[in-house]
């Protein structure tokens, strides 16, 4: 039924004109037309491509709950490149978000709630778990899925048509080894994770397996799980014992800061250093955000970067929200940006059906080369992997400031 509901919607849309369809380059604003595309122009734009026939993009993530601080940035990066792309005519985007509380059991309910609405192209989820779920749904139906951050390997194992545009789990872990070791960051090495989420534990046990190989002490490795996970005093206070003067944090931003309040109230200083889910620390709410001085993370994207299309972004993303972006609102911007591409790429119309959009961008993406806010020359693999690399930043006088 829902196939068949999506399909009869999209055969009465009308069909979007576009130019330079056969391009191999997307246009993008800079950040002097920026300036001149003011919050009307943009709405403007978007509620006529809603008029004129727009290819449909659908986006679920957990915009209440614990989590919401990934999913309100994935939103909002996602409104901003779709207001961009809409003002510059031609090609078109609707896009609808659904609230998951990063659930999986919710993340379906969303995700039918949004094929009933008609979408062509899944730009999400957000976090893995409700990822893998919604995942084995797209694979399913014939929706092509491109998620801006769930990095767990099994996401991108549910179907060919299921695509990354964040780092893997792996990745990250292997990286995060090699740059403590690389950068001689510590002797001993304390790690925190959690052993009930798929994120968490996938990187730790990649980060485990490359310590050995560059020579790196795990003296301390702490788990905990999501039913324990309100009180981590322990597992701070037995990397204390261990010695460890670096803990690893492969874990969400909610958690880490409970870690560092309570590392500062017993006095324990070692470097602490997380990954990309750890970015939106310091707006996490109820948290001091001065207690994130001197926090390593490997992340894709940098806000402090001076190139042009990074400025431009950040100062929209800061006039829109009054905060700077973090790495998954960078993504997510990238993610709409790389629909784009791979639309005007493959002559996508907004009258065709979800399936027929599946296979254009299937091959677009194991064939096309995308420059990004989070990366450029990036590259996917047919297992819907991409190929870039992370970059280290750390807090310093409460901004994240780039390492190399």
């Amino acid at each position: 039924m829902k196939k068949l509901f999506a399909l009869l919607m999209a055969a009465v849309m009308v069909i979007a004109m576009f130019a330079g369809c056969g391009s191999s380059e997307t246009q993008q604003p800079t950040a002097d037309s920026g300036e001149t595309q003011g919050a009307e122009a943009t709405g403007e734009a978007t509620e006529n491509a809603a008029a004129a026939g727009a290819i449909k993009l659908g986006m679920c993530g957990p915009l209440t709950g614990g989590a919401a601080v990934y999913g309100t940035a994935v939103k909002e990066g996602m409104e901003i490149a779709v207001e961009e792309i809409n003002a510059l005519g031609g090609l078109q985007f609707e896009l609808k978000t659904a609230d998951d509380e990063h659930n999986a059991e919710k993340a379906i309910n969303a995700y039918n709630s949004l094929v009933d609405w008609g979408m062509q192209i899944m730009a999400g989820p957000v976090t893995t778990a409700p990822s893998t779920a919604v995942a084995g749904e797209c694979a399913a139906d014939g929706i092509f899925m491109l998620t801006p951050s769930a990095s767990g390997v099994d996401v991108i194992e549910a179907g060919d048509n299921i695509f990354q545009i964040c780092f893997t789990d792996p990745n990250q872990g292997t990286a995060s080894a090699d740059y403590i070791a690389e950068h001689k960051l510590g002797t001993k090495i304390g790690v925190i994770y959690d052993s009930s989420d798929a994120y968490s534990s996938g990187i730790y046990e990649k980060f485990k397996a490359q310590a050995e190989v560059v020579g790196l002490e795990i003296v301390c490795a702490e788990a905990f799980t999501a039913d324990n996970k309100s009180d981590l005093t322990n597992q701070v206070t037995a990397c204390q014992k261990a010695g460890a003067d670096l803990v690893f944090l492969p874990f969400y931003a909610v958690e880490a800061a409970q870690v560092l309040t309570y590392a500062n109230k017993i006095g324990y200083e070692p470097l602490f250093f997380g990954c990309d889910g750890m970015d939106g620390i310091l707006t996490t709410e109820g948290f001091d955000p001065t207690l994130a001085e001197g926090l390593m993370l490997l992340t894709p994207f940098s806000a402090d970067s001076e190139d042009e299309k990074t400025q431009s972004f950040v100062k929209k993303y800061q006039e829109k929200t009054g905060i700077v972006p973090n790495q998954f609102a960078a993504d997510a911007y990238d993610v709409i940006y790389a629909i784009y591409q791979a639309c005007v790429d493959g002559g996508v119309t907004a009258d065709m059906t979800a399936e027929e959009i599946n296979e254009i961008m299937v091959e677009q993406f194991t064939s096309m080369t995308f420059d990004g806010l989070t990366g450029a020359g990036m590259t996917w693999m047919e297992t819907g992997e991409v190929s870039k690399s992370p970059m280290a930043v750390v807090i310093e006088n409460g901004v994240y400031v780039g390492k190399e």
